[in-house]
């Protein structure tokens, strides 16, 4: 097993979004989990960035969403965005297609919010997202925003031994 895996989310018509080595730190019933350190080298939204708070992000296998896990002060707990499922190359390479919608459950208020929906309305007619993506697409986001605001695993507390392993914490 690769112990460093570069995570690679594209958009649909395949322009560059998010791109950043993660340490493997465990496989289990839930997907693969990574950590990102603060201060790691990074692509957001197709610029150079540098992680600024460490986070875990897991990688269910076969499913159209992944999660992040996000330590204080960032003011989202759980940030799931759907995407395709993931495609790896070997062990150390995950592709992700970011489609745009996101589910969010803030740290203090414990809300659970579904965001972009016009971004990926706009998205469907622009990239031409063929119903086969779409309707999986709007049932991850469904399925997420109950299970997310409902304690479902791994959102409930599944992802803290690997948070604290991030965070120091």
């Amino acid at each position: 097993m690769a112990e460093v895996v570069r995570v690679r989310y594209r958009k649909y018509d395949g322009s560059a979004h998010r791109d950043y080595p993660a340490r493997r730190l465990a496989d289990d019933e839930h997907g693969t989990w990574l950590g990102v350190d603060a201060g790691t080298a990074s692509i957001y939204h197709g610029r150079p960035s540098v992680e600024q708070i460490p986070f875990v992000l897991l990688i269910p296998r076969g499913r159209w969403w992944t999660a992040m896990f996000n330590p204080p002060p960032r003011t989202s707990e759980v940030y799931c965005d759907i995407t395709s499922p993931a495609r790896w190359a070997g062990d150390d390479l995950v592709d992700l297609v970011d489609l745009d919608l996101d589910v969010v459950r803030r740290r203090h208020s414990g809300r659970v919010e579904l965001l972009d929906e016009e971004e990926f309305a706009a998205h469907t007619v622009q990239f031409g997202y063929p119903q086969d993506v779409v309707g999986p697409a709007r049932a991850a986001a469904a399925w997420l925003r109950t299970a997310v605001n409902d304690g479902t695993e791994p959102f409930a507390s599944a992802y803290r031994v690997f948070l604290a392993q991030v965070s120091g914490g």
